[in-house]
């Protein structure tokens, strides 16, 4: 990383305590947790905040969405993390490389095309979302409050994504097969 973190040794209190669920529940402490070291009420915010988010979405169209903003955003970090998401959860790694490749041309649903095409838009450039843009999904019956859960999971990753990239979070080593498997698509 770009900046001095605070080692698993050296926490104490609140990060103490988040280094510990971390490897009670995913067997290490990831390096986006290492990110917020300085600030852990930060992190248990985000976290707070992503998890509040995430709860509303079903995982697959979640996992999605965030994959189509960490490749606007290229963030190899994120696309790795999401991308092995998916690929536990019934994507196999085929199809999440056609996804990387090209999404409208990987065996998805129309919805879910049609939301991560949303979602890059708000990456790129969120003020020129129209109501055209709103009336689409609602024509592949997305109701608002889906609606605005994408617009939040594209959002929340632009914040995740760019603080990960800008403090020079590297993609933690249990995504390091998935890596070999898709290097060729992932920003360097």
């Amino acid at each position: 990383m770009f900046i001095q973190t605070v080692s698993e040794t050296e926490a104490d209190g609140k990060l103490h305590e988040i280094y510990e669920n971390d490897r009670k529940t995913m067997g290490y402490v990831p390096n986006h947790a290492k990110v917020f070291s300085l600030r852990p009420e930060v992190l248990g915010a985000w976290r707070a905040f992503q998890s509040s988010i995430r709860g509303n979405l079903r995982l697959r169209r979640y996992e999605l969405v965030t994959l189509a903003a960490a490749m606007d955003l290229k963030c190899r970090y994120c696309l790795l993390a999401h991308g092995a998401i998916l690929s536990k959860n019934g994507v196999s790694v085929n199809q999440l490389r056609a996804i990387l490749k090209d999404f409208h041309d990987a065996g998805l649903e129309r919805a879910e095309v049609a939301i991560m095409d949303f979602a890059q838009k708000i990456v790129r450039s969120a003020s020129e979302i129209t109501p055209a843009d709103i009336d689409a999904l609602h024509a592949l019956d997305l109701e608002d409050v889906e609606i605005l859960d994408v617009t939040l999971t594209a959002t929340m990753r632009c914040f995740a994504s760019k603080t990960f990239d800008a403090l020079g979070a590297e993609p933690d080593a249990v995504y390091s097969e998935l890596e070999g498997q898709l290097s060729d698509l992932l920003p360097e």
